[in-house]
């Protein structure tokens, strides 16, 4: 079948290849002119037999409002437009009212694999009405990883794919999942931590890769994290600053409207927040704090540096 792609980066361009091994037919657009195959929205559509899908992959946020938009005035009754960006779910609503006024239908899709997705396939999470998302079933069937008859999973073969429910719910999925993943990736650092804290341990880099193999906790995300040790042993390379893509927030804050406990992933999204901070201000307020009522010491602030202004 034919897809028109919007938005070619390290993810969409990977999916337009991935889709094409497949033997599918892919018209892709992007503003960079290096990567498009053709050179605008108007172009895409037009390169397109209808019933048409057109998949969007740019950021979240306005970037996708924009081009949801756009679509709705350039597509046809019977198209389908799906958003595979990591869009918040309360937008997907928003965009299926607006597109539903002139027939085009609407699937939102989760999709995690990152640049790892080309070969190994992407595991995708759906929200939309069954005939929408059967009129994509073939770009999902393509994107997804291949039917593995020996996998341990007791998911089996159904595996890497999931009609989630109706509109939004796919990347209510994938929020959920990015939640957990801030969990996981937290848990494993402070892990790794406390291994290098001490001197009884004398290769850490190899006690993780051990556990890569017949462990409870073993996941791609720890074979991630012995590759970057295999790469860089002592982590020199890089500082401890993490950004936060949204979703963990989403994630917390739908927790908290639902009243669902969540400690440990609200923790690993702070510990990023903290990331982020040369000088704590609130632990700059506890020193202060001990200092007043105990008389404990504190570590005076650097003197700053003042230019001479001649």
């Amino acid at each position: 079948m034919q897809l028109g792609l919007i938005g070619l980066g390290k993810m969409g361009g990977n999916m337009r290849e991935r889709v094409r091994r497949a033997g599918h037919e892919v018209v892709g657009y992007d503003r960079s002119p290096d990567l498009q195959d053709v050179d605008s929205l108007e172009s895409l559509v037009g390169a397109l037999t209808a019933p048409r899908v057109v998949w969007v992959m740019v950021p979240a946020g306005d970037p996708t409002r924009e081009t949801v938009e756009a679509l709705g005035n350039l597509l046809e009754s019977g198209d389908v437009v799906v958003d595979g960006g990591n869009s918040k779910f309360t937008d997907d609503q928003v965009h299926a009212d607006l597109l539903a006024t002139k027939g085009i239908g609407y699937v939102d899709a989760g999709v995690s694999g990152g640049v790892w997705g080309l070969e190994n396939g992407y595991a995708l999470m759906v929200g939309g009405s069954k005939e929408d998302v059967a009129k994509v079933q073939p770009i999902f069937d393509a994107l997804k990883p291949p039917v593995d008859a020996e996998s341990d999973s007791p998911a089996g073969q159904g595996a890497g794919f999931v009609h989630a429910g109706p509109v939004g719910a796919g990347h209510f999925a994938k929020m959920v999942h990015n939640g957990i993943e801030y969990g996981m990736m937290q848990a494993y650092g402070e892990g790794y931590e406390l291994l290098t804290a001490v001197d009884l341990v004398e290769d850490v880099p190899g006690v993780i890769a051990s556990w890569t193999q017949g462990t409870v906790i073993r996941s791609w995300l720890l074979d991630l994290l012995v590759r970057a040790l295999q790469e860089d042993p002592g982590l020199d390379d890089i500082t401890g600053w993490a950004s936060d893509s949204g979703e963990g927030r989403w994630t917390v804050e739908q927790a908290i409207e639902h009243a669902v406990p969540m400690p440990a992933i609200s923790a690993s999204l702070f510990a990023r927040f903290a990331s982020r901070q040369e000088d704590s201000p609130t632990m700059k307020a506890v020193a202060a704090l001990r200092n007043q009522f105990g008389g404990h010491a504190v570590q005076a602030a650097k003197a700053r540096e003042v230019e001479d202004p001649a």
